[in-house]
């Protein structure tokens, strides 16, 4: 698969960001670095969000609708997914500034 293509995966599940960095590791450009970045930032983000709405809905379960946020997430996604097929280091909307720098092990 061709970087362009491994970027578009990333973004799938967490599956899909494996095989996108195992695939393209050796081969990887900026374009697929980048994005493997911004799709390993919003998987742990939401992750962090979904476990931490769970124990506040547990607690207080008349904010349940608070789940309806998640939704958010995908459509980050969805943003993420159109970038990467335009071929487009562009970050995700409201939180995509905060992965640009982080996890310095993809850049090696």
């Amino acid at each position: 698969m061709d970087n362009k293509t491994l970027s578009f995966v990333s973004y799938i599940t967490l599956i899909g960001w494996l095989i996108a960095y195992f695939s393209g590791k050796d081969t990887a450009n900026s374009l697929l670095k980048y994005h493997l970045k911004q799709a390993l930032g919003l998987f742990i983000l939401s992750l962090v969000f979904n476990v931490a709405i769970s124990i506040l809905v547990m607690i207080v379960p008349a904010l349940a609708f608070l789940s309806y946020i998640g939704l958010a997430f995908l459509v980050l996604m969805i943003f993420g997914i159109i970038n990467a097929s335009n071929e487009v280091e562009k970050p995700l909307p409201v939180v995509g500034k905060l992965f640009e720098d982080k996890f310095e092990f993809l850049n090696k």
